[in-house]
């Protein structure tokens, strides 16, 4: 899977097409139109080209030229700098900041419960309900501006969608008290480069 476009690069991606992580990066690759070679790796056979970029063997995997990446928070802002149209993040330091802030929190409220749901096993049933829970309770928030907490399309919807997609194969339906919610996710779901970041094991999720 590539996205092409008329910017020359030597960019890589080492990417799960299952992974949560993975996906919020190659969202962003979309949205900014880079052309980048996205290589599909098993995250449990490891080829030696991850092994020797990455001392961690994790993906995401991103390189670019001498530079690599193994985290894909940090990916993202990177790719934000790199690439800086569209800006994914706000210009002056007080709302980057709290752009920043609200990446953090939705990690660690929505992403680590997504972790714990992945991981099975009787903690995999409370995640769950915590994750519908916190959804429902946070619903009224996607009512009040276009995208998450913001007029503009920014780095926290490219973390935030990514996990929404998921819902149904986690087993979470946080159902019609979330309308803004779904209502949200059916506005990021439709755009186009959201469709192109999808990998057809991604696809087959959502049936």
């Amino acid at each position: 899977m590539s996205v092409v476009s008329n910017k020359r690069s030597v960019m890589t991606l080492y990417s799960d097409p299952q992974s949560i992580d993975c996906h919020r990066v190659r969202f962003v690759l979309a949205e900014k139109n880079v052309t980048v070679d996205i290589i599909d790796v098993d995250p449990l056979a490891l080829p030696e080209d991850v092994m020797d970029l990455n001392p961690y063997g994790t993906l995401p995997t991103f390189a670019d030229r001498d530079l690599t990446v193994y985290d894909a928070m940090i990916a993202m802002e990177y790719l934000d700098e790199r690439f800086p149209h569209p800006p994914l993040l706000p210009v002056d330091p007080v709302s980057r900041t709290a752009s920043r802030l609200l990446q953090y929190r939705v990690n660690r409220d929505w992403y680590s419960l997504v972790g714990r749901i992945l991981a099975g096993g009787k903690d995999a049933t409370k995640a769950r309900k915590e994750l519908k829970e916190s959804l429902i309770s946070t619903a009224p928030i996607f009512d009040a501006r276009p995208f998450f907490m913001s007029e503009e399309f920014s780095l926290v919807d490219c973390s935030v969608a990514p996990l929404l997609w998921r819902l149904p194969m986690l087993g979470v339906d946080p159902g019609p008290k979330a309308k803004p919610l779904h209502a949200y996710a059916e506005r990021i779901f439709s755009r186009q480069a959201f469709q192109d970041s999808l990998t057809e094991l991604e696809r087959e999720m959502r049936g």
